[in-house]
């Protein structure tokens, strides 16, 4: 039960929150959010099952309601709470801006901040050792030849963490510096560890004191799962210390979905196994103990084991030329099932990685205590160290994939999506990958057993008006004990936005539909200040946009042509100056984009957000829905599409005050029968429908 000290100390708390915010508006949903989260947490309805999901319509303020939620409940209880996030935006709301001022008006004593993971931080051995004299080392290290401008890069990132202009965070570049150039450089678990003197003041280890000291850990999605696939409470605190909010939720199924897949190449990764090779007789040469030889042995024989496995397979491709002749280069296994003739070697791959694995870490542990006893040179011990947790973490993703290709599926639950793509470039390779469909399984089993408790919370969760799509996606029921909660935004909707259907001559299916949306837009923008145009793809958004040319009198600021920021700067800036501004976006400024009172007043929704099954997981999820005697179309396809059309009928309002027009120019809101489900679950617009 929620003790009644806990309750009585959120009731002042909000008090003293409504008195130092102006015109702050006390809202009866807010109170509500608050009351149900934190009783869910204490137990009250369910003790076995504390996990809340909310829909929090905009204008309800849903961080304030989850910070004062559980804070509370958590110091008194002796727990911690993780709120992790989909976007940096929020993370950085929160660190900078929520959190501080919940600290300065609730009066409670608590320690806050953000975790990284550590490819987030710079390995100072590693990047000392790539600008060295030592040119074997050097050349062991870097994946490809560096030039001397990256050199120069490497160097100054150096004396600016020595002199103390930089903390040794990637987020905290003065000069950002190129993906593959970090990766070379970054922490990572196998190499950087603690006990090895030159690592003990490294930025990751020194981040990693503070989080013990927090009470409120911000984080990612996909941290997250790190720490939960790892089995929780390794970078993370344990799940049963801990009240997690899961921010941004309905993002949830497709980070989990993507951090359980694995992939890797045939020929590419033959070719790293040799130096895997060369390494290990390396290896053996520098220790001096006779442990070294039976795993150092064992290796190399796995070694030539798995590369000629691989070719085998490369061979069995190259022979599936048909199977490639597609715009993707794509072979899907139809329902997971590979070929008979991949059976066997998948099994074979699967093993003989397991085994390969198995004797490096042994290799690996025998280097660990070399250096402990001082056997080994300390700089001839920092490359061995960062070249090996190089390949191991190469091994650990190689058994990954292997196993999952090998895989015998359940019949209980959906089958692994498993393709191949072929890559031609210096050698002709194929990259083989798998991929889970559902993952309500793994969340169970990983977090929802687990956790202390959970708040799941977006502005958008439901699909056509009930929890049943994500609860699926997530591994949660609606009859589990689990609680599920909707509350409308307070935004006046009838009186301030209208949502408008003009007549269209034709359908999205149709070829003169581009033609006409050209037309269509070219009307709606006309006396209008601010316009937000969103398209399904980026190829009628270029076509729409030069359908438009020399029609306008203004430019039309457009995805792609400039970055985000840039873009939404320029077009604020026109609207500050009086001027008309029209921005051009897909799919992703229909989520997160935040232009309130006058920077949007006129949105435009050119076509419904179905989204296309492309990808391999998602052509297999509509398989397995069909096998199953499932609609795909009904069960996936328009819930998503629902989910995805209220956001972006979202960015209109973004405040009280806010008010405009959204027009959605795709009759088939009206002319087919799902249409009206899609329409019902709209915020209540007044509707002018022609």
């Amino acid at each position: 039960m929620l003790p009644d000290n806990v309750k009585n100390q959120i009731r002042a708390i909000y008090k003293d929150i409504a008195a130092a915010l102006p015109n702050f508006r006390p809202r009866r949903e807010q109170n509500f959010m608050v009351a149900e989260i934190s009783k869910t947490l204490a137990g009250d309805y369910d003790k076995d099952r504390r996990i809340i999901v909310v829909e929090a319509g905009t204008g309800i303020g849903k961080s304030l309601s989850y910070i004062l939620g559980t804070i509370p409940l958590a110091l008194a209880s002796k727990k911690k709470v993780c709120i992790a996030t989909a976007t940096v935006a929020l993370q950085e709301q929160l660190l900078h801006k929520d959190l501080p001022f919940f600290l300065e008006q609730s009066g409670l004593n608590f320690r806050f901040g953000l975790v990284k993971g550590r490819q987030r931080y710079v390995c100072l051995s590693k990047l000392a050792m790539l600008i060295g004299d030592d040119n074997s080392t050097q050349m062991a290290m870097w994946q490809t030849k560096p030039d001397n401008s990256q050199i120069a890069m490497l160097q100054e990132l150096l004396s600016e963490y020595n002199e103390g202009r930089w903390n040794g965070e990637i987020d905290t570049l003065s000069t950002p510096i190129p993906d593959h150039l970090w990766q070379q450089i970054a922490c990572d678990k196998h190499s950087c560890h603690r006990q090895l003197a030159s690592h003990r003041n490294c930025p990751f280890h020194k981040a990693r004191e503070d989080v013990d000291t927090w009470d409120v850990l911000i984080a990612n999605h996909s941290l997250l799962f790190a720490d939960l696939e790892l089995g929780g409470g390794v970078i993370l605190p344990d799940p049963e210390d801990v009240f997690y909010v899961i921010d941004e939720a309905h993002h949830l199924p497709i980070v989990a979905r993507d951090f359980s897949s694995a992939q890797a190449t045939l020929r590419g990764a033959a070719d790293w196994l040799e130096k895997v090779g060369k390494t290990s007789a390396k290896l053996q040469n520098q220790i001096k103990s006779n442990n070294i030889i039976a795993p150092a042995q064992a290796m190399q024989d796995h070694i030539g084991d798995l590369i000629a496995q691989l070719n085998q397979v490369a061979h069995f491709c190259d022979t599936q030329t048909k199977q490639f002749a597609n715009p993707e280069s794509r072979y899907r296994f139809e329902h997971g099932k590979l070929p008979d003739a991949l059976k066997i070697p998948a099994e074979n791959l699967a093993a003989t990685s397991n085994l390969a694995l198995k004797q490096f870490n042994k290799m690996q542990l025998l280097l660990a205590e070399a250096i402990k006893d001082g056997d080994i040179p300390k700089h001839q011990a920092e490359a061995l160290q960062a070249e090996m947790g190089f390949m191991l973490q190469r091994l650990e993703n190689l058994q990954k994939l292997w196993k999952m290709m090998a895989k015998e599926d359940s019949t209980k639950g959906a089958p692994l999506a498993r393709w191949i793509e072929l890559l031609t470039g210096k050698q002709v390779d194929y990259l083989f990958s798998a991929s889970p469909i559902e993952v309500g399984f793994m969340l169970e089993s990983m977090l929802w057993q687990k956790a202390a408790g959970v708040v799941l919370c977006s502005a958008t969760l439901r699909a056509l008006n009930n929890f049943d799509h994500f609860a699926h996606q997530v591994g949660l029921s609606v009859k589990d004990g689990s609680r599920y909660l909707a509350l409308q935004s307070p935004f006046d909707y009838p009186n301030n936005a209208t949502l408008y259907l003009p007549k269209m001559k034709t359908e999205p299916t149709d070829d003169a539909y581009t033609a006409e949306l050209a037309e269509q837009i070219l009307e709606l923008i006309e006396g209008e200040m601010a316009t937000l145009v969103l398209f399904a793809s980026y190829w009628q958004m270029e076509k729409v946009a030069e359908l438009l040319e020399g029609k306008l009198t203004q430019e039309i600021l457009i995805q792609g042509n400039a970055p985000r920021q840039q873009l939404l700067e320029t077009h604020k800036a026109k609207c500050d100056k009086g001027e008309p501004s029209i921005l051009f976006g897909t799919g992703s400024f229909s989520e997160g984009l935040d232009l309130p009172g006058d920077y949007l007043t006129n949105l435009i929704v050119t076509k419904l957000p179905f989204a296309v099954p492309t990808s391999p997981v998602e052509q297999a999820h509509a398989e397995y829905v069909k096998i199953k005697g499932g609609n795909p179309f009904l069960q996936l396809t328009i819930p998503d599409a629902s989910r995805k059309l209220i956001q972006s009928c979202g960015r209109l309002l973004r405040k009280e005050q806010d008010y405009g027009r959204v027009t959605i120019l795709d009759r088939r809101l009206v002319t087919k029968r799902y249409g009206k489900s899609l329409l019902d679950a709209l915020p209540p617009f007044r509707r002018v429908i022609e």
